[in-house]
């Protein structure tokens, strides 16, 4: 069954590190590029970063600098590691998985883990 699971959001400082991970499941995810999406209330949904099964990579401007993504497909999980977290990137956080990054229509979604950033 391919699924995938986000977790590692929660409450931190501005200033502050949080590393999100999606655990996925079902074979063909390690061929698949796997993106994450983020959500603000009453904002529409925002592309952050992706990483194709070569482990390319690409990042939303806001975000350059500051987060990074890795894969480690022995584990099965995609990491979004952000440093230097602002207020502006308090949102639920998604990943979802695209044959190949920006590509399609990234076919398969997690349920999003909420990150705040707040003092």
């Amino acid at each position: 069954q391919t699924r995938l699971v986000e977790s590692g959001g929660g409450l931190v400082q501005p200033g502050g590190s949080l590393r999100l991970s999606c655990a996925y499941s079902g074979f063909e995810l390690k061929y698949y590029g796997i993106g994450w999406f983020r959500q603000a209330p009453g904002k529409e949904r925002e592309g952050v970063s992706c990483i194709n099964a070569d482990r390319t990579t690409t990042y939303g401007d806001s975000v350059k600098g500051r987060f990074t993504i890795s894969r480690d497909d022995a584990q099965n999980t995609v990491y979004l590691q952000m440093n230097n977290l602002s207020p502006e990137d308090t949102a639920i956080y998604y990943c979802a998985a695209d044959p190949a990054c920006w590509e399609g229509d990234f076919d398969y979604w997690g349920q999003g883990t909420q990150v705040t950033v707040s003092s």
